[in-house]
């Protein structure tokens, strides 16, 4: 069912439309338009209240600039709906984040609106710079650059590199600053809206700069008469708005706050912008979830909600007649919580994800031990590593496609150094509708490679338990990494007793004669189902979870390739470098000759969909698996 849009969106195919109309019709506009992503959210589900906060903001900028000449640049992407819809995509909008649909982030190769693919954070001013300084060197000074980022993607640290970077730079930029963080105070707020108008007016800046040049020329004031004027300017804003220290030291000219749902004043201070030269920040006050009651209050529920009900905000979840399996976040964030209170030398630390990694259940039992240390990987990698210097054990958990944030750091900081740093990566894997930004593809191949680290992985969430356990233990030492994917796992009775595994060991799941599959993590799940469709088949497979990529078992490894000759691997990470290529390595080492397939995350990137679609497509679900089984043993069934 395809969402009807209001009368003046209906009009609106591209920005040109936009902008050929009349200013009082832009309130109508972003009520039409924050209503669209409300119905469509609800029926068809993605993020929701980054986009509703900044509707205003979205409709002023394509208003103001002419866009895509005009370049905007979002920050991790997830407020960019009304972005896309604006452009273009209005009609196939409900298929965002569907398979094969709309990618749920702004995407170059989807609209030459989104001029930047992003999804991680703190991206869009390094890039807005570069387009910047590209447009100079080719002589282009009417183009725009304008990067929009929010307070959160400000705490990562490449965010202040390129500030730091721009402010001496003389490009044509401007940096949106969109504030959420609702903590400004109402009783100065007019006062700040008044004098960001006045120093975005043409008449301030025709007046100051009148001003400046005639001061210089006074012999009395001499060549110090602009510096005078400079240093006026910054004191009265350091002395009024205590913000712009921070920007205006980095030579950076900060106008603001306004009100950022005040879309008639937005686009006439973003009118007034355009004509004033240099790198500019300008600073937007807005409410996440704005206009829709329940999203303002609990921001982080309704940051994504799943299917609702728009009308009673009533959330649409499954209901279920006997207990589900877990998530495998849920059974890290209560089993650290089991551990610490055993092991006093126990840490959490995540870099912005308390309740997506379920980090934030520690934090609230032990909040002098649990750290947000914001949108910072490469800090909080770093972190840990000084915690570990003084006795202590980190559990550093983050996404696995955020790690490769910190990888200088685990190989410099953790593990050259040899110290104890426990790695969950969570999202390992496929991450779903979040799509190529956010899988985790990479982890085994880029983590085995590191000397004094530990790699596994679990099955199930039993093993989670007993890695997590195992990688505290005082015998166990250096860095050890585990990796377990997004969603549930397997084991609705799954808070069993702690058991030690011994570092380097997999373990035999299924005896059989006629080939050996051997899997690594959550996927092997999906090799016992293979199995038993191929016992039907009259195929009797062994199965081996290996448990770790680093060290391999080597005894069981030596076993497999006495006894088989026909091998399976399979894996949800990458192929190049990855599980697959270590048994093989393993192999052409100790002088075996089998045949082997590898089954995993192929060289190619792999777009956004449900888990299940994305293994089907690369050939790992239960039925790949059958497949090239029955190809090995030469069926004559073509893969």
């Amino acid at each position: 069912m395809l969402i009807k849009p209001g009368p003046l969106l209906a009009q609106i195919e591209n920005p040109d439309d936009l902008r050929k109309l009349d200013p009082s019709q832009l309130y109508q506009v972003c009520t039409e338009l924050r209503q669209f992503i409300i119905d469509n959210v609800s029926m068809y589900g993605g993020h929701f209240g980054a986009s509703l906060g900044v509707i205003e903001l979205t409709v002023a900028l394509h208003y103001v600039f002419n866009t895509p000449k005009d370049q905007l640049v979002w920050d991790v992407g997830h407020q960019a709906y009304g972005h896309k819809i604006l452009t273009g995509r209005r009609k196939k909008f409900h298929t965002n984040r569907l398979y094969k649909g709309l990618s749920g982030f702004p995407k170059r190769k989807e609209s030459p609106y989104d001029t930047f693919g992003v999804g991680h954070s703190s991206t869009s001013i390094s890039a807005a710079l570069g387009m910047a300084i590209a447009s100079r060197y080719k002589k282009d000074e009417t183009q725009q650059h304008i990067a929009i980022i929010g307070d959160g993607a400000l705490t990562g640290g490449m965010a202040f590199e390129a500030m730091n970077h721009a402010g001496v730079s003389n490009s044509n930029l401007l940096i949106i600053l969109n504030d959420n963080c609702m903590s400004i105070d109402p009783n100065v707020g007019a006062l700040k809206d008044y004098l960001t108008d006045i120093t975005t007016s043409h008449t301030y800046n025709r007046l100051k700069d009148e001003v400046w040049n005639i001061l210089g020329k006074i012999s009395k004031f001499g060549p110090n008469a602009q510096e005078i004027v400079s240093k006026i300017e910054s004191g009265i804003k350091a002395s009024v708005l205590k913000q712009s220290n921070l920007f205006e030291s980095l030579k950076l000219r900060y106008f603001g706050p306004i009100d950022g749902h005040d879309i008639n004043h937005l686009v006439s201070v973003l009118n007034d912008l355009k004509d004033i030269p240099g790198p500019k920040i300008l600073h937007c006050i807005t409410t996440k979830g704005k206009g829709y009651a329940l999203a303002e209050k609990d921001q982080t529920k309704w940051h994504a909600p799943g299917l609702f009900d728009k009308v009673t905000g009533e959330i649409r979840k499954k209901v279920y007649e006997v207990p589900q399996p877990p998530k495998y976040q849920d059974v890290f964030g209560h089993t650290i919580i089991e551990l610490a209170k055993e092991n006093s030398k126990i840490m959490g630390i995540t870099p912005a994800m308390p309740s997506g990694c379920s980090l934030n259940l520690m934090m609230q039992q032990m909040p002098d031990r649990a750290f947000d240390v914001g949108i910072a990987e490469q800090h909080a990698v770093t972190f840990s590593a000084g915690l570990a210097t003084q006795g202590l054990v980190p559990f550093c958990n983050i996404y696995s496609t955020f790690m490769q944030r910190a990888y200088d750091q685990v190989i410099h900081d953790v593990c050259i150094q040899e110290l104890k740093v426990i790695f969950c990566l969570d999202r390992a894997g496929f991450a779903g509708a979040d799509g190529p930004t956010h899988h985790g593809a990479y982890d085994i191949a880029y983590m085995r490679c590191i000397p004094n680290l530990i790699v596994s992985a679990p099955m199930n969430e039993q093993e989670l338990r007993n890695l997590m356990y195992t990688a505290q233990l005082e015998d166990t030492k250096g860095a050890f990494s585990i990796r377990y994917p997004r969603g549930e796992g397997v084991m609705p009775n799954w808070r069993t007793p702690f058991e030690k595994i011994e570092i380097g060991k997999g373990r035999l799941v299924k005896q059989g004669k006629d080939l050996a599959i051997l899997t690594i993590g959550h996927i092997g799940n999906y090799a016992t189902k293979a199995c038993q469709a191929l016992q039907e088949e009259g195929i009797d497979a062994a199965h081996y979870d290996m448990r770790f990529v680093k060290p391999l078992d080597e005894e069981m490894l030596h076993e497999i390739f006495s006894n088989f000759t026909k091998v399976i691997t399979v894996e949800d990470g990458c192929l190049m470098g990855g599980f697959g290529s270590a048994i093989v390595e393993f192999m052409v080492d100790h002088g075996y000759q089998a045949q082997v397939k590898r089954l995993g995350i192929p060289d190619t990137i792999v777009e956004h969909g449900e888990q299940l679609e994305l293994h089907r497509e690369c050939g790992f679900d239960p039925e790949g698996i059958v497949r090239t089984a029955l190809h090995l043993v030469d069926l004559g069934i073509k893969i």
